[in-house]
């Protein structure tokens, strides 16, 4: 069927944010995580109108660890813009994403953005993804990619870099004759696979995705497809399209569409709508195995209770990571060895601690574990992930980086220095040695590293350098922290907090200046006498403390650890609490 106006021209599959493409896409990161870490975690639709044809826009997630975002809705794209960044050139995740699109049979269109940077380096940038697309390439058309040059700033696009745009049509108008429209047919029986979900305060529940087959129209009677079955026929209670940031009601919409629709409460991503007359299922979506794995669990601690907002019983636990499941299809959940333990499994630690730090911020509290490795058996040998690691930095920070990757265990591929951009590192390394990697490189330049990571395969189990964390301290009562109890503290190591925090005994408070753990009572109060003190013994002096991140403190922790998060709150705890029990449990596996 020939493409006319009325009939959508193809998806546009966007690894970063577009900056310029619209007035609209700059506001696709309107999750709070995702401003705060300038990355995109959920895909999201929008919609423009150029020369009477509907362009329909998908921002994709472009690290690894979201690859899951990735594969729902690929399939709702004709086409992709492979968006690069003229200094950095084809990063890992670029890779990952468009091997992706064009194994879907994605047309692919080469945009090197941000040529407007000192350091840009149009040409080689453009070299580097032609080499890509001739290792990614499916078939010779996907070879012959058109390129563009933007400026997301100026919202301006060219052709040609002797020529400097002074729009986005050069852009909009190769998307019109380099993306084929879809292959629509609008007599057939509805089919529909449902891609994401969405929730509305006045409509519930909604199904996204596009219309594969058929015409859908509101009060139309179809039937849910999963992998249990068959449902029962239902009616579409609400239909809506995407016209730039708005959802507006739609009176019908045919195949090619990206369609919002209600009157489904059970349905989940990978089902397919379909013709109730005409119960035909499309693929189901298939994603890659997660790589890690930790234990959620009820918060256990003595202050349990006092922060949360929301209930954060075992039930209530359980049912917020199951809900997670309907749209998190890369998440793994499954029971563990009590009724207050569960087994999260995902594709990498930031697809993790996002989770994490979504739950915090709804109001639940409870505790987690250190991340560990998901390995594998194959002949009878332990294998586990390997990833690469690419790691832009500053030149003067290359030493410190380089020390910390081999103290990892980490193997140098490849390093390129340039006086103007810096330098740039790639490393091959296990990903247990990876964990805590990405807030440490950012310590380590203060701010300035970018890192970049994605899995490349499984290798043999391999030994690596031994942890060097030294002991912690715990605190030994419970009660509120103090100046002078600090005092003693600081002496025997790093604190991590100042007066008046909270405290309770088993509670990990700093990092010991020696191996083994010390048990430290930052609570104690200086004794009161009749002399009168100097002014030298009154003044007690502390050293900031030390402040840690989420991500940080997983690192950090072992495996007789915890981190209690809350609302308020991110602390480290011994998994015993008690002293004596803990040194009674030492002296029976060393019995052992």
């Amino acid at each position: 069927m020939k493409s006319t106006p009325t009939l959508p021209k193809g998806g546009g599959t966007i690894a970063h944010r577009t900056g310029g493409i619209c007035h609209y896409v700059g506001f696709n990161d309107s999750n709070a995580l995702e401003r705060e870490k300038g990355i995109t975690i959920l895909a999201k639709t929008t919609s423009i109108r150029y020369r009477g044809v509907k362009i329909n826009i998908i921002d994709t997630p472009g690290h690894a660890d979201f690859g899951g975002e990735v594969e729902r809705v690929l399939g709702m794209a004709d086409g992709c813009l492979l968006l690069v960044d003229a200094v950095e050139g084809p990063m890992p995740q670029t890779r990952v994403v468009l091997r992706q699109a064009l194994i879907l049979g994605l047309a692919p269109i080469i945009v090197i953005n941000k040529i407007d940077r000192p350091n840009a380096r149009p040409a080689e940038t453009v070299e580097a993804t032609h080499d890509l697309l001739l290792e990614l390439a499916q078939t010779p058309e996907q070879l012959g990619a058109p390129v563009l040059y933007t400026n997301g700033r100026t919202g301006t696009a060219t052709a040609d870099l002797r020529y400097p745009g002074t729009t986005l049509e050069p852009l909009l108008d190769t998307l019109l004759s380099s993306i084929p429209p879809p292959v629509s047919d609008l007599d057939g029986p509805l089919q529909m696979l449902v891609s994401n979900l969405d929730h509305d305060n006045h409509i519930g529940r909604l199904a996204i995705g596009r219309i594969a087959r058929g015409i859908l129209r509101p009060g139309q009677e179809v039937v849910r497809l999963s992998e249990d079955g068959v449902g029962p026929p239902q009616k579409i209670a609400t239909l809506l399209t995407v016209e730039a940031l708005e959802r507006k009601p739609a009176e019908q919409a045919g195949a090619g569409e990206i369609v919002y629709l209600s009157g489904l409460p059970d349905v989940a991503v990978g089902d397919t709508i379909a013709d109730a007359n005409h119960p035909e299922p499309l693929p189901r979506l298939e994603v890659g195995e997660p790589t890690l794995r930790m234990q959620f669990s009820v918060n256990q601690s003595p202050f349990a209770g006092r922060e949360a907002t929301v209930s954060s019983t075992s039930r209530q636990l359980r049912a917020r990571l199951q809900r997670e499941l309907q749209t998190n299809i890369a998440l793994r959940v499954v029971d563990g060895i009590t009724a207050d333990i569960f087994e999260v499994s995902g594709r990498g630690e930031l697809h993790l601690s996002i989770l994490i730090e979504t739950m915090r911020r709804e109001g639940f509290e409870f505790e987690v574990s250190r991340p560990a490795v998901i390995t594998r058996e194959v002949d009878g040998h332990r294998q586990e992930p390997v990833e690469e690691c690419i790691i832009d930095c500053d030149t003067a920070s290359v030493g410190m980086i380089t020390e910390t990757l081999g103290s990892r265990g980490a193997q140098l591929q490849m390093m390129r220095t340039d006086a103007g951009s810096g330098a740039r590192l790639t490393y091959l390394a296990p990903t247990r040695a990876l964990i805590g990697l990405r807030s440490l490189i950012l310590t380590l330049t203060r701010g300035t590293g970018v890192m970049a990571t994605r899995v490349v395969g499984w290798e043999p189990w391999r030994a690596l350098p031994p942890r060097t964390r030294n002991g912690v301290l715990t605190s030994s009562q419970t009660g509120t922290a103090v100046a002078y109890g600090l005092s003693g503290v600081q002496e025997r190591g790093q604190p991590f907090i100042g007066p008046g925090t909270p405290v309770y005994e088993g509670m990990i408070i700093g990092l010991n200046r020696r191996t083994g753990d010390i048990d430290v009572n930052p609570t104690k109060q200086k004794q009161k006498t009749n002399m009168r003190a100097s002014t030298e013994d009154a003044t007690v002096k502390l050293v900031p403390p030390r402040q840690m991140s989420l991500e940080e403190c997983l690192d950090f922790i072992e495996d007789d650890e915890l981190v209690e998060v809350t609302p308020k709150t991110i602390r480290m705890r011994k998994r015993i609490l008690v002293a004596s029990e803990r040194i009674k449990l030492r002296k029976r596996e060393a019995a052992v």
